[in-house]
């Protein structure tokens, strides 16, 4: 297992060393600018930005460093076009020799680089409440970046940031405890019925708490009975927590992502550490009294009439906002998990609160200037009407029946393109399908987008969909499948056979999957990835639709075709498994 160079970066290095040769110290070492380019295979721009500092003709000073570039088993060809660029064309035994040394490695070539501990902070969802269409982006979008990091070589730690304090307990469990509700006595089988219910109950209580004084009086006494440890009360509360739990673990198993039980880390967790958090912040200076309450200040955070706007860490009342366990979460991460990076998978909206926490552990300490921390921003997901997401009745669309719908339409699909498929494999494939479909569209969306929830698009066949690159990788498997039983099952290169338009495009496009994962890694930004396997999926069909493979016109043209098409068949395989995608071999 070893990485292997892309070619791209090849030349990049052998045009260095020639302009090292051939030009003056000072303008050496300027980025040649290696791209790929409709004229060749690769093109190299930036001897004109050396010409210009250097005054000189720029055709003469690329014919200069062209006469001191070292070909051998690269390239095929360099010529200056226009004014001064290079147009470079790559040898035919290169590009089937990084082909079959990309297929020969489990991680296709891609380099694994020790680069620390990442801890990432996603989905976020609240006990006792089911999950809705707010929480799919940060689960889908941490999901893709905590495998996509993993595969780089980062250790990452997952922690799933649960709302599981604070008063609304004490509200539902005095609920529960007068009503008598036994919710835990649920049959198997009914998890989500049972969270359903919990979350009704949730509301009744919520209803009554501002309804009924006496009531809300109780509940307050419980909040204090919780916070105190009374058995009776913290039952129940474990309880509720429990219940939420499995209901939680019920969804991430339907949407296919990597959270566990075990990366879970409810806001109880911090309680505890919140009082100190507090007085350090106060006794180092960074946090002051005002009108009663804990607050940090910063000069060029303020409000429209300039008042300065502060990040609340204890109320005047007594009570810690949410503030104070956001800023207990981010020592402990430094502090005992040592962390080199933290990323928090937050709504957009959330980019002040995040930007004053931020400052506010620098300035204390708890965030040194090696540690990063990143607040990995998302945009809202709207409804064909363009507004946020919900039901006609105006509520929050449950995540549930989001992918129910979206495998109900992936049957549909699947069935009509798949006639062949009996009932069970029809009913995965759905499964498969529609929840891919679901997860691609949200990751193949700029991050920091809005983008429409719309079930019909998502699952087409045509257009940058996650259907469209599940076609493609089975696709390669259908043709591989049908060479066995043709041909040899082992796959050969011959490195001597010449290369049509297509075979060298696709070849290209496949030398390019570590430089997209390097892209996610450096960015957060998972799209980038999609982009780069919908680009792949496309110059493969261009290449199926212009270069028979089984029917191939010699023996050896077939077998270098077979090897692409192997090869593609595992990057999108990787790629897909990096956004947390299922690639069935049949589709």
């Amino acid at each position: 297992m070893g990485s292997v160079v892309p070619l791209a970066s090849v030349v990049d290095a052998r045009l260095k060393d020639a302009m090292r040769q051939a030009l003056p110290a000072d303008a050496a070492e300027i980025d040649p600018q290696v791209r790929r380019s409709d004229r060749a295979d690769l093109q190299a721009n930036g001897l004109l930005t050396i010409a210009k500092k250097l005054g000189v003709n720029p055709r003469e000073l690329a014919e200069k460093v062209v006469a001191h570039l070292d070909p051998e088993g690269v390239l095929a060809g360099c010529e200056v076009s226009g004014p001064g660029f290079l147009n470079l064309t790559l040898a035919a035994d290169a590009l089937l020799g990084q082909a079959a040394e990309r297929l020969g490695d489990e991680r296709l070539g891609v380099p694994v680089t020790d680069s620390g501990i990442t801890v990432i902070d996603y989905s976020q969802p609240n006990i006792a409440k089911e999950m809705h269409v707010g929480h799919l982006r940060s689960t889908i979008i941490g999901d893709s970046l905590a495998r996509t990091l993993t595969f780089a070589g980062e250790e990452v730690i997952r922690h799933n940031h649960l709302g599981d304090w604070g008063t609304q307990f004490g509200m539902l469990i005095q609920y529960l405890i007068e009503r008598g509700t036994e919710w835990q006595d649920n049959a198997a089988g009914e998890m989500e019925g049972s969270l359903s219910r919990l979350n009704q109950w949730y509301r009744d209580s919520r209803r009554e708490f501002e309804s009924d004084a006496e009531f809300a009086e109780r509940a307050r006494n419980r909040v204090v009975a919780l916070q105190a440890g009374d058995p009776e009360t913290l039952e129940h509360w474990r309880e509720i927590v429990s219940e939420s739990k499995r209901y939680f673990s019920e969804v991430y198993d339907k949407l296919g992502v990597l959270l566990t039980d075990e990366d879970a880390v409810g806001e109880s967790f911090y309680n505890p550490l919140l009082a100190d958090v507090a007085r350090d912040l106060e006794e180092s200076g960074v946090a002051e009294i005002s009108e009663g309450a804990l607050c940090v200040f910063f000069d060029d955070i303020v409000g429209q009439n300039g008042e300065r706007i502060p990040l609340i860490i204890r109320k005047s009342d007594g009570g810690f906002g949410y503030a104070a366990t956001d800023l207990a979460a981010l020592r402990y991460r430094t502090g005992t998990l040592g962390a080199d990076r933290l990323l928090y998978v937050v709504d957009a909206r959330q980019a002040l609160h995040f930007r004053m926490v931020f400052e506010t552990a620098r300035r204390a300490g708890w965030l040194p200037d090696d540690v990063t921390a990143n607040h990995v921003a998302f945009g809202t997901v709207l409804g064909k009407d363009g507004r946020p997401f919900k039901t006609r009745s105006g509520e929050t669309i449950r995540l549930m029946d989001l992918l129910d719908e979206a495998v109900d339409r992936a049957r549909v699909v699947v069935g009509e393109k798949s006639r062949r498929l009996g009932p069970e494999a029809l009913e995965a494939t759905a499964a498969l399908v529609g929840i891919g479909a679901v997860k691609y569209a949200d990751l193949a969306t700029g991050r920091t987008r809005d983008y429409v929830f719309d079930t019909d698009r998502m699952v087409s066949l045509n257009g940058n969909t996650g259907v469209y690159l599940q076609y493609a990788h089975a696709r390669t498997r259908s043709i591989l499948r049908k060479a066995a039983s043709d041909f040899s099952t082992e796959i050969k290169v011959h490195r001597h056979v010449p290369l049509v338009p297509a075979e060298r495009s696709l070849t290209l496009k496949l030398d390019e999957f570590d430089a997209a994962i390097q892209e996610v890694t450096t960015t957060y930004e998972p799209h980038r990835l999609c982009s780069y396997l919908f680009e792949l999926a496309q110059t493969f069909t261009a290449f199926f639709e212009n270069c028979p493979v089984l029917k191939a016109p010699e023996a050896e043209v077939r077998d270098n075709r077979l090897l692409l098409c192997a090869l593609t068949g595992e990057t999108l395989k990787t790629g897909l498994g990096l956004l947390g995608l299922e690639a069935p071999d049949q589709l």
